[in-house]
């Protein structure tokens, strides 16, 4: 049997090991990527996954794949405005993001979709708005954590850019007129 003075102990040091927890970072947190366009907001929420070690483009995002372009929960971009992503025209609304990494060389594509909501693995071509082709650039040093941000931006205009390891791919966004 439990002594009360075991008991009061346990009681004692479980909220420290709650807060312990609860402090612990989160291997992929939340992030947002917002901007103004035509005066209108523009934001991408998405998991910002980490290198951790680990080799990233061509290994942990397979070349020719589908892949969430992000972690965890899906990428969504939320508009308000009628925009034109690459050669794409997206209506206000929200919608989910994925990309087709390519090797060095190829063109990455950026994925719009009009499912929304999902887990960030769970796809449905069926469901894609369109595609574009994506500009690719390369960063001097090793970015740990991914990220999307916009870039560049004027009061019509900015660049999408996505951001891991020495990738640097990106897309132009302009207000639709």
């Amino acid at each position: 049997m439990i002594s009360l003075r075991t008991a009061l102990l346990a009681a004692a040091l479980a909220p420290l090991t709650l807060v312990s927890v609860a402090q612990k970072p989160l291997a992929s947190p939340a992030a947002t990527a917002e901007t103004t366009l035509a005066g209108k907001t523009v934001s991408i929420k998405y998991n910002s996954p980490a290198m951790r070690g680990r080799k990233i483009m061509g290994d942990l995002v397979p070349y020719g794949q589908v892949w969430r372009t992000g972690a965890n929960p899906a990428t969504t971009l939320v508009t308000a405005a009628d925009l034109k992503i690459g050669t794409l025209d997206v209506p206000a609304g929200t919608y989910t993001i994925y990309s087709l990494p390519a090797a060095p060389g190829t063109p990455w594509l950026l994925i719009i979709n009009k499912q929304n909501g999902q887990w960030g693995t769970e796809y449905h071509q069926e469901q894609d708005l369109g595609r574009t082709p994506m500009q690719a650039g390369h960063l001097a040093a090793p970015q740990e954590s991914m990220s999307i941000g916009f870039e560049k931006t004027k009061k019509n205009s900015t660049e999408l850019h996505v951001k891991w390891e020495n990738t640097d791919e990106w897309v132009k966004v302009e207000a639709a007129k």
